[in-house]
């Protein structure tokens, strides 16, 4: 018969102590495993050097007396690769520091016109700056109605000065939503009209003379008529028939 107890007097983790101490685990000293307490190997700082110099052995030590450049500087039996690598940085450089390299004619910028009866090679040689420059204007910051007649007044004195070779500066016109306004105006009022007549030649200046904001004009000592074209031509068809004889 099961014994009845009063309410209030039911205790269930009574025995609990006595429970534990009955099926308690000891841990041995040889346990290694079981401590979490236990200390890491200690490491052994003669191999570790030993290890680091073997490892170093083929390195050699860079004077602190070499800049950089020479550091850099690839080996003499490097391959084509970076002999054309070299040579590439070198060019950038120069064309970076001083211009060099930077040839306006390559570019989209480039203009040139030849007149009647001229070689092209003549445009050539003006670009290249194989003739002086005797005068020069610069039509910055006007409209096209007082560039037009700054460009007048000016090729007018030239031509009755004796000037053969002049530089009128336009500007590149990059702000223009288009074309460049007064560039595209200079190149028109050269090939027509009445200064056509006098035009030998001209090109986009070098860089050192502003470049594809400026150009060259090769003027004639006298214009070239109708009368001196027919000239040309019965020259030209003279020397030709000639030379089949």
């Amino acid at each position: 018969m099961k014994s009845f107890k009063p309410a209030g007097s039911f205790r269930p983790f009574e025995d609990l102590q006595a429970l534990l101490e009955a099926n308690s685990v000891s841990l041995k000293e040889d346990d290694g495993d079981l401590r979490l307490n236990s200390p890491a190997p200690e490491e052994d700082p003669e191999t570790d050097q030993t290890l680091f110099e073997a490892a170093m052995a083929d390195v050699a030590r860079i004077p602190q007396n070499i800049c950089a450049k020479q550091v850099l500087k690839p080996p003499d039996n490097a391959g084509p690769d970076s002999t054309d690598e070299s040579e590439t940085l070198l060019h950038l450089e120069k064309l970076i520091k001083t211009g060099e390299g930077f040839v306006v004619s390559d570019t989209s910028e480039y203009v040139e016109g030849i007149g009647y009866n001229m070689n092209r090679e003549i445009t050539k040689r003006l670009h290249s700056g194989e003739f002086s420059i005797q005068g020069h204007i610069d039509l910055h910051g006007l409209t096209v109605a007082s560039a037009r007649e700054t460009f007048e007044s000016f090729l007018k004195e030239s031509i009755s000065s004796g000037r053969r070779m002049v530089l009128i500066i336009h500007g590149r016109g990059l702000s223009s939503p288009a074309k460049p306004i007064l560039k595209t105006k200079v190149i028109k009022w050269l090939t027509t009209g009445r200064w056509r007549k006098w035009v030998m030649a001209f090109t986009s200046a070098r860089l050192c003379d502003g470049g594809a904001g400026s150009t060259y004009v090769l003027l004639r000592k006298r214009p070239a008529t109708r009368r001196h074209k027919k000239r040309r031509r019965l020259k030209k068809l003279l020397d030709k028939s000639q030379s089949g004889h």
